[in-house]
């Protein structure tokens, strides 16, 4: 009988659930990282045993942590080899945190600023990853989506970081301004049938799709009509047990949602 893992993040820790196909019984393994906040954690496809989770706190700042046997134990990838993984105090190493805004010239130093609750601009300023999303294919290959709102992509398994800069320098982003729980990229979807085809969701900005890895966006619309930063657009993945490598982004058409999009594999 197959069996099922259930990974919770919690504002408290994170806890591996593993259960058999009945589901009758679950085992849990956790809390790890008791008392830091999980913002997210997620397996590779590509391999059952990778995990990636985001361990971030208000005074400690954002931690990247790592798997390799299915959450039995964790390292911080970006540390280097024989070094201990925490500090003289306990606390762990922020080696698999250096999360920079590209402001590079040869990609057009793509936006320095983004608008502030008040209506003002302000500077991108890192605070935390929101989401992780590993390759399909690849267990070195991850995503992360971060706050203020960014795509950066790891392809040695979390040690060393790049933004895809082309979404911030889409044009849209001057305008791009805070929800209620900030100005995060919540939401990174891969599409099974186009490796270069990736679909993204900022509060509040909306939307966004890419079908050239990541080097030009545009926003999901159903109409021409400007962008509405001050409304969230949430994409939501439905997984259905028979095809589980198949994905269907779904877009409720509601009217407090600025941007709707469904796709159909």
């Amino acid at each position: 009988m197959s069996r099922v893992r259930v990974l919770v993040g919690t504002r408290k820790g994170a806890f591996v659930l593993t259960s058999d196909g009945k589901r009758g019984r679950w085992d849990v393994n956790g809390p790890l990282f008791a008392g830091w906040e999980t913002y997210h954690m997620k397996g590779s496809p590509a391999d059952p045993n990778r995990l990636y989770a985001s361990q971030t706190s208000g005074w400690f700042g954002q931690i990247i942590q790592r798997s390799d046997d299915g959450g039995k134990t964790w390292t911080q990838p970006g540390t280097p080899p024989g070094e201990p993984t925490t500090t003289p105090e306990g606390m762990p190493k922020g080696e698999s945190n250096k999360f920079v805004y590209d402001t590079s010239a040869e990609t057009g130093k793509p936006l320095m600023t983004h608008q502030f609750y008040d209506g003002k601009q302000r500077p991108w300023e890192f605070k935390r990853v929101w989401h992780l999303e590993p390759s399909l294919t690849d267990a070195d290959t991850v995503y992360a989506g971060v706050e203020d709102a960014a795509l950066f992509r790891s392809t040695d398994g979390g040690k060393n970081w790049k933004e895809l800069s082309g979404l911030r320098g889409h044009g849209t982003g001057p305008r791009w301004q805070p929800g209620a729980g900030g100005m995060c990229l919540h939401t990174i979807l891969l599409d099974p049938s186009d490796p270069k085809r990736i679909y993204i969701a900022i509060s509040a900005a909306g939307a966004f799709r890419t079908d050239d890895g990541g080097k030009t966006w545009r926003p999901i619309k159903h109409s021409d009509a400007p962008l509405a930063p001050e409304r969230a657009v949430h994409a939501k993945a439905l997984g259905r047990p028979a095809q589980r490598q198949r994905r269907r982004v779904v877009e409720r058409n509601q009217r407090q949602f600025a941007d709707g999009l469904r796709v159909r594999n």
